[in-house]
């Protein structure tokens, strides 16, 4: 049996903040994450940021995806690197997890609104009732 799990951050400049994209490849699913660092953050805070935030970070996707093994060629490994600089910083992949993740924030955030405006409402009509039960008595 065998495991395959990789995990990239990819650290960009959108136009306005410095931002960090992290995408991780394991048991053939495909889950991206991304940070706002704001101001350009520094090779310490990186590692710092890796270290002890990295296991908290919420991988969402559920595509399932061929994880590659990587190569053993040392030269083939620079080629790899040379090209996946040269690419975006973005992938489409990863830009469909995140809008995956928004809309699941939304549908959350959706219901527990409307819950909360029953349980409102609920509360309302009871105080309602209470107080007609109170004038009813004659106090």
């Amino acid at each position: 049996m065998q495991i395959s799990v990789s995990s990239a951050l990819t650290v960009y400049h959108d136009g306005q903040f410095w931002v960090g994209l992290a995408e991780h490849v394991g048991d053939g699913r495909y889950g991206a994450a991304r940070i706002v660092f704001g101001a350009e953050p520094s090779d310490e805070e990186i590692l710092r940021f890796v270290t002890s935030k990295w296991a908290k970070l919420a991988f969402f996707g559920d595509d399932p995806s061929e994880a590659s093994e990587p190569a053993k060629n040392p030269k083939r490994r620079a080629r790899e690197a040379a090209k996946a600089l040269k690419q975006p910083a973005m992938s489409t992949k990863a830009q469909q997890a995140l809008a995956n993740q928004r809309e699941t924030m939304k549908r959350e955030s959706a219901q527990a609104r409307s819950q909360r405006r029953a349980d409102e409402a609920e509360a309302r009509f009871e105080q309602r009732k209470l107080k007609r039960k109170q004038k009813h008595r004659g106090h």
